[in-house]
């Protein structure tokens, strides 16, 4: 398998991998602009433009292009994260063409129709209450504004009901005029693909774009704090956080590794110590995620009322013990585990496209995965350890809550804890 990186003249970045053997390919673009991206006033339209983009074009009614993509049995979605906004199709070999017209057509050509704003607008609306009311999503949110407060990082993806109330066609092509110029787009396609077609077939749809000033985001900080959100619920959600590394920051991977070992699985320190020993909880996990700039280790579970205080003391005192007794046989089984995970996601075309095109959003460039499992093969024991102290160390820290936590320890008991 041979990964190419190409470029047109306008700045439009095209990566593909053929994987020969597959009658399906993925193809997507990926747009560097993301919910970090909005002023406090735009709050929320990187992910209104998303839906939009769907609602019809000056070539296609919404109609058709669901009709087309499925009338060749194909696939067609989007998703907006804090970094980025992607549009991407699932089709068979004879219809990447199509394919890639189509989100080319969607990306480039949306009417915003007055109408479908507001029918899209309502949906939205929807959206955003329906978060509000699944507490282990929503409390994620608030650990996110409160690790970096009055922050575009800190601000949720879905963004205020008293803002998405009132955007309005003005507001939906100012933000693709600040944001959507072919400097910051990736063009990803993995699977069933030729990289010379796809490179003709870009030329035609992209290469007409003028470039655009790449727009720059404010430097993220993570400051922590505390939000407590008191609600008659059967569960306490609890969620902490400290700041992990930044994607290009050397301890990415001891981050991932140490997050695994500390409650990426069932033979996880968390897992076994407060679910198994002691029945604390039925779901726990940590995980490590990355931005351009920062990074957060995440901790969360779901606990009683009368359980939270021995949960989340329980959950720091492993944050802190790994410090000093990690073993050799957690962190290789954590290296097998986040080495297996790459290996088999990387089986389907559209786990390929969408991490080449993050890849090259990050270093302009898709590392071979062999220099990928070789920084994970680098991580060990001593590595973890100095990585868990450094977290120890940490002055900031995050929490969030949500349900009947009136008893939960507050944060500087916590930090105090963790510290000791």
């Amino acid at each position: 398998m041979s990964v190419r990186l190409d470029k047109l003249q306008n700045g439009l970045r095209i990566v593909t991998e053929p994987m020969p053997g597959l009658d399906s390919a993925s193809i997507g673009l990926w747009v560097n602009a993301g919910g970090r991206h909005e002023r406090v006033d735009q709050n929320g339209i990187a992910h209104f433009l998303e839906h939009m983009a769907f609602k019809g074009t000056k070539r296609r009614t919404a109609l058709q292009i669901a009709e087309e993509i499925e009338d060749v049995g194909g696939y067609l979605n989007a998703y907006t994260s804090r970094e980025a906004t992607a549009y991407y199709a699932r089709v068979l070999r004879a219809d990447v063409p199509l394919a890639l017209d189509i989100v080319a057509d969607i990306v480039l050509n949306p009417v915003f129709h007055p109408s479908e704003i507001e029918v899209e607008r309502g949906v939205i609306l929807q959206e955003i209450g329906q978060a509000l009311d699944t507490p282990d999503d929503i409390v994620f949110d608030w650990l996110q504004e409160a690790a970096y407060p009055d922050q575009p990082l800190g601000r949720t993806i879905l963004g205020p009901s008293e803002r998405v109330s009132h955007f309005a066609r003005d507001d939906l092509a100012r933000f693709v005029a600040e944001h959507y110029g072919p400097g910051q787009m990736v063009l990803s396609a993995a699977g069933a693909v030729d990289h010379d077609e796809i490179m003709r077939l870009a030329e035609t749809a992209f290469g007409h774009l003028p470039a655009l000033t790449l727009s720059r985001h404010d430097q993220a900080r993570f400051l922590g704090g505390e939000r407590r959100e008191i609600r008659d619920l059967e569960q306490v959600h609890f969620t902490f956080a400290l700041e992990g590394p930044a994607y290009d920051d050397e301890d990415v991977y001891t981050a991932q590794i140490y997050a695994s070992l500390l409650g990426g699985g069932m033979s996880s320190r968390l897992f076994q110590e407060i679910r198994e020993k002691r029945g604390l909880c039925y779901s726990i996990f940590a995980q490590a995620g990355a931005y351009a700039d920062t990074g957060m280790l995440t901790l969360y579970a779901g606990t009683s009322a009368d359980q939270i205080d021995a949960l989340a003391t329980l959950t720091v005192d492993e944050l802190r013990r790994v410090a000093s007794d990690v073993t050799d046989a957690e962190v290789d089984r954590a290296r097998a585990q986040m080495k297996a995970g790459l290996l088999m996601g990387l089986e389907s075309p559209s786990s390929r496209a969408e991490r080449h095109a993050r890849l090259v959003a990050i270093w302009d460039r898709v590392p071979p995965l062999e220099e990928t499992v070789a920084r994970i093969d680098a991580v060990d024991r001593q590595g973890v350890r100095d990585f868990a102290g450094k977290l120890i160390d940490s002055r900031q820290a995050a929490l969030a809550l949500y349900g009947p936590a009136a008893h939960a320890p507050d944060l500087g008991t916590l930090k105090e804890r963790l510290a000791a």
